[in-house]
């Protein structure tokens, strides 16, 4: 998701992502690209709040899915 970035927003955005454990994937000085992996629900939240702070496009790939084998091996 691509996060406006000045002032007291991108403050707050960085805050944001660090609590939802997103990464930095790109920054400018108005912007902030941020990469976030995890439930629906939990990037449905994020989303929302980073709306609140310019959010101007969001890019989601889907849902992967792994599982171990018995006895913990892949």
């Amino acid at each position: 998701s691509k996060v406006a970035g000045k002032g007291e927003k991108g403050v707050e955005a960085l805050r944001i992502a660090e609590v939802f454990r997103a990464n930095i994937g790109d920054t400018k000085t108005e912007s902030f690209v941020f990469e976030l992996t995890g439930a629906p629900n939990k990037i449905d939240s994020f989303i929302v709040l980073m709306r609140e702070l310019g959010l101007g496009s969001v890019g989601r790939s889907g849902v992967v899915g792994m599982m171990r084998g018995a006895g913990g091996s892949t």
